[in-house]
């Protein structure tokens, strides 16, 4: 090529890339500007809204952004004047020239005078102002029509505006002026309060179906507790959220103080005391008290709320309750439900009579997707943004999602829109609502909604029965619930995303219209609800494993579980199942019996297999690091952060943790965490830093105090030992049923029971690239295959030792596990560090 041809085309590249970066740079520099621009409009608007109350500093930094903006706009404006049309230097005759100069801009093509022309009228429109141009990609669950969610109203159900607005100002205006006694009295069960007590006079067992709002949880005790003096007053509630809510609020109508006439127990948190005349609990914690006093002699009333939902704690206080009617002549029972089978139940308590109250619910309006939508998660977004900008105040809103980890997400994503809309949008306060979460955290959605604001709580269904949020009128059903499901023949226990039933989707809507009129928005259509949903939920009870359940049982003296007359039996495959893990970890006998270390690990709430590996650390003298990983243990699910933008990091601390803890596993990862953590004195900064939840390591802590107690009540002596064998063989033996072995894959593992099923290690575990030959698993999970998750690595000598009715010496001889084992780590490598 020739030179100046080469030097030439050099030249124009490098002119190319000058043009190109002062074009980035003016855009780059316009951008800024009117970011600057609207952020001084901005602090004008709050410096006129806040005037005094603005800061020192607030005041100086707004004087400063202002006086930056107005120097850059002046030196655009000098800018704009010195750029102004001057004639070209060269000639442009050459078009090679032109094309060269002009960068094949087809400006180039035009007169001088047209460009002159141009030029003057880009000037003037510098001059025009324009309101900034909103992005839609930034308010994506707002404003973009391709993402809004279309609704269709059922007839039926349909609400005239004009008297909805109406009937807020009474309802309002009403509730201003009536006293609780007025509220008490307005409520549709007062009117029934002479035909119960009469009811309860003439029969020993009651069913009462109560609709939504109709008092039943909240005045019914009171009546009860007013006529029935000999003894306390128990209610139950399938959740720990309903029974610290509602016992506060009737402890409010008594005039009483929570803790003392009236009370609530729930697991690892009790507020009652030997004044506590009304009694509200889970059905888990009056079934544990049955243990200890098979007759509940302290009780003379015994109320079981919300029956319809069917836990397994549920079914099977039922049918204790039963048989102890038949035994107390002076036990009174009451089965509540908002809706029930109530000839069902009442066949099973010997035809017991049923009462029906009616509810005050007021008029809701149901509102179904027209087509079915591809994310529920995204669609229960995009609703919550068309009620809030589309719909006046106050009016708060109730989303149901299916788990913690889509509340999350859509509290992010919410948070991030509002940030967004700065200013253009109403306040909007986002609450989590979910088992797991701390009680203060709980509280905070019945708080009152400040006003010029609205509410946006995301819970699961936990918010289905019981609880009464004020000022919720807008109830997004994502339609969906987790469920649990367990395969007795595989051993494989799933939580799963199902669809929930038509009596579940009625109480989600029956939310909307407890205190006012409301709105139910459905994210499914009319057809789903009635085709594609069962009628009512499949009780838990034929759907989990049996181990909590036949070891209650047994404490309580009941041998023949296959006879035993459940509401709703389980298969009795699942019961056999039951029995033989009981047997293999030492709590029945031979002949069925329970045995002494199977009545202490009745009195732990706990899977039966981290009871077990609580009583053996006895042994191993190590309770107080068995005691931390159980703790954490509970919380490994949402343990570990890994933000998109810093997962290098968040991996690079994980594997630290790890090498500090030996490699030996998850469990002694999760000891190092707890141990670290209590280091730093529960510092939250720390978690911040290694990438953990502090909210999940408190909840562990506080576990762990409330484990400590229990372990105090089952005479277990403290003892602590910084030997990982010791720990590791404790915890084996608690898990020895969840042993598997390494494959000849190098990859998979097989099961040493579950009938040999081969199976992998979670990728999220710290052993997932150092395989070792033999470990024990927490879990066994189902996704897209048959993941162990929480692994540790173990010797397979120590299934001998602490299985010898399992595993034998010969057995793992034949499987060719003799060969040398890589060797154990010294004990200062041991995994457990103590700064």
């Amino acid at each position: 090529m020739d030179p100046k041809r080469r030097k030439t085309d050099h030249q124009d590249m490098s002119e190319l890339r000058l043009a190109s970066r002062q074009k980035y740079l003016a855009e780059r520099e316009a951008q800024q500007l009117a970011l600057l621009r609207r952020q001084v409009a901005e602090e004008a608007e709050e410096e006129a809204r806040l005037g005094s109350k603005l800061s020192e500093r607030e005041r100086r930094e707004f004087a400063r952004n202002r006086q930056t903006l107005s120097l850059a706009e002046a030196r655009q404006a000098i800018d704009e004047h010195l750029d102004g049309y001057r004639l070209p230097d060269s000639d442009y005759s050459n078009k090679n020239e032109v094309l060269t100069k002009r960068h094949k801009d087809k400006e180039s093509l035009k007169s001088e005078v047209e460009l002159w022309e141009d030029e003057t009228l880009r000037k003037v429109k510098t001059q025009i102002k324009r309101p900034e141009r909103v992005r839609e990609d930034d308010y994506e669950f707002v404003f973009d029509e391709q993402t809004r969610v279309s609704f269709q109203t059922d007839p039926a159900t349909r609400i005239d505006p004009d008297k909805q607005a109406l009937q807020s100002q009474l309802d309002a205006a009403e509730k201003a002026a009536q006293t609780i006694a007025d509220t008490q009295k307005s409520l549709p069960v007062y009117q029934y309060k002479e035909v119960l007590l009469q009811a309860m006079e003439d029969h020993q067992t009651l069913i009462v179906v109560g609709e939504t709002g109709s008092g039943k949880s909240t005045q019914i005790p009171q009546y009860v507790v007013e006529n029935f003096t000999k003894g306390a007053v128990v209610i139950t509630q399938p959740r720990r959220v309903a029974a610290m809510s509602v016992s506060a609020r009737v402890a409010q109508e008594m005039g009483a103080r929570l803790g003392k006439e009236v009370g609530y127990s729930v697991r690892f948190d009790d507020k009652t005391s030997d004044e506590t005349r009304v009694k509200y609990c889970t059905d888990g914690i009056l079934l544990r008290e049955v243990i200890a006093d098979p007759m509940l002699s302290k009780y003379s009333v015994i109320m079981i709320d919300e029956a319809h939902e069917r836990s397994v704690s549920t079914d099977l206080l039922l049918c204790l309750c039963r048989q102890l009617v038949r035994a107390r002549a002076d036990l009174k029972l009451l089965v509540l439900s908002a809706t029930i089978n109530a000839g069902k139940f009442a066949s099973y308590f010997d035809q017991a009579p049923i009462l029906n109250i009616p509810g005050r619910t007021h008029p809701v309006q149901l509102n179904y997707v027209q087509n079915p939508e591809a994310s529920y998660l995204s669609a229960a977004i995009t609703t919550v943004f068309q009620i809030h900008i589309s719909q006046p105040l106050p009016g708060d809103i109730l989303v149901f999602l299916s788990g913690e980890e889509e509340i999350l997400s859509a509290m992010e994503n919410i948070e991030s829109t509002m940030k967004k809309l700065r200013g253009k949008a109403k306040e909007l306060i986002v609450l989590p609502l979910y088992s797991a979460l701390p009680p203060n955290e709980q509280a905070k959605v019945f708080e009152p909604t400040p006003s010029n604001s609205r509410k946006v709580i995301l819970a699961t269904n936990i918010a289905e029965t019981s609880i009464t949020i004020d000022e919720v009128k807008h109830v997004i059903d994502s339609g969906y619930s987790k469920e649990v499901t367990f395969d007795p023949s595989t051993g494989i226990s799933s939580l799963v995303v199902s669809p929930i039933s038509r009596a579940s989707a009625n109480q989600r809507a029956g939310r909307a219209g407890r205190t006012s009129s409301g709105f139910c928005y459905r994210l499914y259509t009319k057809h789903a609800f009635y085709n594609e949903m069962s009628e009512t939920t499949e009780p838990e009870i034929q759907r989990i494993g049996m181990d909590a359940v036949v070891l209650q049982l047994k404490a309580l003296q009941i041998d023949n579980l296959l006879e035993f007359e459940f509401l709703d039996p389980p298969t009795p495959n699942s019961i056999i199942k039951s029995l033989e893990g009981l047997y293999a970890l030492g709590a029945l006998d031979s002949s069925g019996k329970l045995t002494r270390v199977g009545r202490k690990m009745a009195e732990l709430p706990l899977d039966i297999k981290l009871s077990k590996a609580i009583l053996e650390s006895e042994k191993y003298g190590c309770r107080e690091e068995i005691l931390s990983i159980v703790s954490v243990l509970g919380e490994s699910a949402s343990l570990f952060m890994r933000p998109k933008d810093k997962r290098v990091a968040a991996d690079s601390a994980r594997q630290r943790l790890a090498k500090e803890a030996g490699d030996f596993g998850d469990f002694m990862t999760y000891l190092q965490i707890y141990l670290q953590f209590e280091e730093s004195g529960f510092d939250p900064r720390w978690c911040t830093e290694n990438f953990l939840q502090y909210r999940s390591l408190n909840r562990a802590r506080d576990v762990r105090d409330q484990l400590v107690k229990l372990c105090e009540k089952v005479e277990l002596p403290e003892s602590s030992s910084a030997d990982h064998i010791a720990i590791r063989k404790t915890l084996t033996a608690g898990f020895f049923p969840n042993a598997a072995r390494l494959q000849r894959d190098g990859l998979s593992y097989r099961t040493l029971s579950n009938n040999g099923m081969t199976v992998f290690i979670h990728p999220s575990s710290s052993l997932m690239e150092n395989r070792p030959k033999f470990v024990v698993y927490a879990e066994l999970i189902l996704t897209t295959k048959e993941y162990i998750r929480s692994v540790l690595a173990i010797n397979p000598e120590w299934l001998v030792e602490v299985a010898p009715h399992m595993h034998t010496a010969s057995a793992i001889s034949r499987l060719g596990d003799d060969k040398k084992m890589p060797k154990e780590r010294s004990k200062t490598s041991a995994g457990i560090t103590r700064r």
